[in-house]
């Protein structure tokens, strides 16, 4: 039985061109409560993104709708003028009625708005992965798709990707554009999207899970707790080290409003889990 420590690859190229760290940083958390408003720390909001860019952070995914408005805005504060090295990823397609409320409209319209907004917040002239948040179920996807080509093909856009979609609609995109990035739901305890995964890995397409622990197994908290106490590890980097050794084509966004939590993090990349612990973790979910 082969019980050594796995190698992880720490970068990957998004598109043809852009060179990022495997682990990246998800800025949904640096508003207010039910990502709605300003956070309550806003210092440490700020630190947590100078920090995560010190600790080797050169891709942070944000969106047009936390806060709304918010993360975008406290991205620029604290980073603005950029590392040259550093990719801003962010979203549009969906409206904000409240704490915790998502209507969807990716219809052209607001899209435009949305776009051109997070120019303006990021202090950008292109963004360099947009990503339409949602396929909206009212709009044809075909109306979305031909903004989004549109405003590439105009410069406002370097890379496209989408979020919780299945092949077909990654299909029907490429039909537009090249997609560059699916961004889905998806943790070592809820592998729905394992087919949309191995699509993207098999098109040199990069794969962002987001929520990469909490899928709901019962079996779990008790496997992960298990592995983490042998390496002196937490159950959250064991779910994120796993993910980076499960296909090399994903890239992590964990996110968080505490430095500390950042910190912690980050040293997921470091463990080295064995052959034995990952067959262990894949025993969770069926594959």
């Amino acid at each position: 039985m082969n019980n050594t420590a796995i190698s992880i690859g720490k970068t990957l190229t998004l598109g043809d061109d852009l060179t990022v760290n495997r682990l990246g940083y998800g800025a949904m958390r640096i508003t207010g409560k039910g990502i709605w408003g300003s956070p309550k720390d806003e210092d440490e909001a700020i630190g947590v993104l100078q920090r995560a860019v010190e600790l080797g952070v050169n891709f942070i995914d944000t969106a047009d709708s936390y806060g709304p408005h918010v993360s975008e805005e406290l991205i620029a504060e604290a980073l603005y003028p950029y590392p040259e090295d550093l990719v801003i990823a962010t979203k549009g397609g969906l409206l904000r009625t409240g704490p915790d409320q998502w209507p969807i409209n990716a219809h052209p319209d607001h899209l435009q708005k949305a776009l051109e907004g997070s120019l303006k917040r990021l202090k950008l002239d292109q963004i360099d992965l947009y990503q339409l948040h949602r396929v909206d179920p009212i709009v044809p996807a075909e109306q979305s798709f031909e903004f989004l080509k549109k405003a590439q093909q105009e410069g406002m856009i370097k890379h496209i990707g989408l979020s919780e979609v299945d092949i077909d609609m990654i299909k029907k995109a490429q039909e537009f554009f090249e997609v560059a990035s699916v961004q889905n739901m998806y943790s070592v305890d809820n592998r729905k999207w394992e087919p949309v995964l191995q699509y993207c890995k098999a098109h040199d397409i990069v794969f962002i899970p987001w929520f990469p622990l909490g899928g709901g197994n019962v079996t779990s908290p008790y496997k992960l707790k298990e592995i983490a106490d042998k390496h002196q590890a937490t159950i959250h980097q064991v779910a994120l080290n796993w993910l980076l050794n499960h296909s090399d084509n994903i890239l992590l966004i964990p996110g968080t409003s505490s430095i500390a939590h950042l910190e912690e993090n980050m040293e997921s990349i470091s463990l080295e889990l064995s052959d034995e612990d990952i067959r262990e973790l894949n025993s969770i979910s069926p594959q």
